[in-house]
């Protein structure tokens, strides 16, 4: 490679020429960004199955303005260093230095898109800075890399010819010493020529940062990905990582929103306040909430019995077994993609809306809890998570918002149950909750995240081949999850306290994915909710809607809770309130209400889907029902301005009503 280099490059006129050498090198980082989007979406082309040809060109080209602020921004102090107008930058430490700092920070760039390769699979959009703090207290991580690397070879295999190709085009190792034992002397650029030229390009570069040159132009944002796509996950595909990356790191999470003029004006139409009338006295029974790492509706046969020509069994049949004899909701979803979305969703009723709520700042509002709530009713309360303490910040926001007792991996005695991975295997976690809340006073309310159906997907050792694989590796280990489940009810049953036990069932997101309608903006939000109780006093099929922040209420309404609380769901149980779901993705709020999906950007319409005729959301028919369309623009408007402004506020509980 070296001699084709110096055969037909080193000795180019052109290329000795600094700053024809500095757009050479931009340019090459710009064509690796754009194999690296043309990559992403093969790599995840069943995503995206209503993307046309002539859509993926204008994507191709929209792409374009993001990348040049990503290699920009990458290369910011590259270009300054390399610009300075002074004689030193010829010399040839100053050029290796330089060298290496480019191929470094461009090979990383280069790296954060291949990681967005799978991780969009999980998190359904680009990283953003968010990941920072999602991670920051994982000690794991050394032990996770190699799985990583083994299970998407294929990536860190891109990564490297992306890597070399950016080496190979750079030049010779040394550069400088070629060109003086050709006898060439570099031209020094005067002072003041050097100094217009550093100017010139200062102003191309600011150009290229903001999007163009124009001096009113705001800076180039995430959400403007939507000029060029007609569907919002298309939107990832336009971005590239280092951008979403460097758009986030100081951005202000939420804005103030003004849609209604009037508190009474907003109020009518949504509010997070429930003032619940009860029927009788309140009801002392324990709640136990088990929350199953990426336990989709995919996996089990209730919600998948018409896959496979109606063959289909699906992965988990304890969970179905419990379903059969419980509360569900046909159309249930989760708030959010990721583990950290589902804490608050589940336990507080707050949703993911633009970033993980318990990464922000706004986590440290005042909010109740179901925890918090039911303390004041006398309740013992705990959260248990198998993975070691303070992994995903789970411990200190579960004690923060009221939780009296947190149990991990420094509390469970058996050190040697780890799995390797992210703790410890689930079989003997639950049979350690289980014995636990059997110590408890009652009444008590408890809550459980597991951890084993999760990548790297493996079972334990004396279990491999004993669970059913399927056609993705997590099938198998959602099974043995299910298996867990199942050897945790068993042994709870032969407790005192299980009979006056409300257990809550859900999952915390959905995950790998071989189904179409599993894949599209809604389909990929969709987990168990449901609600049981042993003596099958709970049984029902409900044909409406359902999500985690409505679980809190729901929990409430049961217990014939009678006091004023904060929540952004709904209870379940009441007929009354009019049934909703809020998601939000890739810069697009998406609202469901009866049969249809609402996709809304901030500012305007961008979809309108029937989800029960459509359900591969290819018919777009925005303008065609304007009432139904006009109706949830409201209650989406009034769903951010409550959400928006009450954040901002802390106005999170009732104590603090406007």
């Amino acid at each position: 490679m070296l001699k084709l280099w110096n055969k037909y490059f080193a000795d180019y006129e052109p290329l000795k020429n600094l700053y024809l050498l500095l757009i050479w090198r931009f340019l090459v980082v710009m064509v690796l960004f754009s194999l690296c989007r043309i990559a992403f979406y093969l790599i995840n082309i069943g995503y995206f199955p209503n993307t046309t040809f002539h859509g993926m060109i204008r994507i191709m080209g929209g792409g374009l303005q993001f990348d040049t602020a990503g290699v920009l921004y990458t290369n910011l102090l590259y270009f300054t260093l390399l610009l300075l107008p002074t004689t030193y930058r010829y010399t040839q430490p100053y050029q290796m230095v330089l060298k290496y700092f480019y191929l470094v920070t461009n090979s990383l760039a280069i790296l954060a898109n291949c990681i967005d390769f799978i991780y969009f699979q999980f998190g359904f959009r680009r990283t953003t800075a968010s990941i920072f703090s999602e991670f920051k207290n994982e000690d794991n991580l050394g032990a996770l890399l190699p799985k990583f690397i083994a299970g998407y070879w294929y990536v860190v295999l891109i990564w490297i010819a992306l890597t070399a190709i950016l080496y190979f085009s750079y030049g010779p190792p040394h550069y400088g010493k070629s060109w003086k034992r050709q006898g060439w002397k570099p031209k020094v650029v005067p002072v003041k020529r050097g100094t217009v030229l550093f100017v010139i390009f200062g102003i191309l570069i600011l150009g290229g940062l903001k999007g163009d040159l124009k001096h009113n132009t705001p800076s180039l944002k995430i959400s403007y990905a939507g000029k060029y796509i007609n569907e919002p996950l298309e939107a990832n595909i336009v971005l590239n990582t280092p951008f979403a990356i460097y758009s986030t790191l100081s951005k202000k999470t939420f804005e103030k929103e003004n849609y209604f003029g009037t508190i009474k004006e907003l109020d009518s139409v949504y509010s997070p306040i429930h003032l619940p009338v009860v029927n009788g006295p309140f009801i002392k029974e324990n709640v136990v909430i088990l929350i199953m790492e990426s336990f989709g509706c995919e996996y089990t046969k209730t919600w998948g019995h018409h896959l496979d020509g109606g063959t289909y069994t699906g992965y988990t049949p304890f969970l179905d077994s419990l379903i059969s004899n419980g509360r569900v909701t046909i159309n249930s979803f989760s708030n959010g993609r990721k583990s950290v979305d589902a804490i608050p969703s589940v336990l507080t009723s707050i949703p993911m809306m633009e970033e993980p709520f318990l990464l922000t700042s706004y986590s440290k509002n005042k909010m109740n809890s179901i925890a918090s709530i039911l303390n004041d009713e006398g309740y013992h309360t705990a959260f248990f998570h198998g993975a070691p303490n303070g992994s995903l910040g789970f411990e200190a926001f579960t004690k923060s918002v009221g939780f009296k007792e947190y149990y991990g991996m420094t509390q469970y005695p058996h050190k040697e149950d780890f799995d390797g991975s992210w703790g410890i295997w689930d079989e003997e976690f639950f049979q350690f909750f289980a014995k636990t809340m059997n110590k408890f006073p009652q009444p008590f309310c408890s809550a459980i995240f597991s951890v084993s159906s999760h990548h790297p997907f493996e079972v334990p050792e004396r279990y491999i081949g004993k669970f059913k694989n399927g056609p993705m590796p997590i099938n198998k280990c959602i099974n043995y999850s299910d298996f867990a489940l199942r050897k945790f009810f068993q042994a709870a049953s032969k407790m005192p306290w299980y009979k006056n036990t409300l257990f809550v069932i859900t999952g915390d997101h959905t995950s790998q994915s071989s189904y179409l309608e599993y894949k599209t903006n809604i389909g990929a939000f969709r987990v168990p909710v449901v609600f049981f109780k042993p003596d099958g006093s709970l049984k029902s099929v409900v044909n409406g809607l359902a999500q985690q922040i409505d679980i809190m209420p729901t929990i409430l309404g049961y217990l014939n809770y009678d006091k004023p609380y904060f929540a952004f769901g709904r209870n379940l149980l009441d007929s009354v309130e009019e049934p909703f779901v809020i998601t939000y993705t890739t810069n697009t709020y998406q609202l469901v209400m009866g049969d249809y999906l609402y996709l809304f950007n901030g500012l305007t319409e961008t979809g309108f889907f029937n989800i029960k005729t459509d359900i591969l959301l290819s018919n777009n028919l925005t303008g065609k029902l304007p009432e139904i369309e006009q109706k949830m623009e409201t209650k989406v408007k009034a769903f951010i301005q409550q959400y928006n402004n009450r954040m901002l506020d802390n106005q999170l509980t009732v104590e603090k009503l406007p």
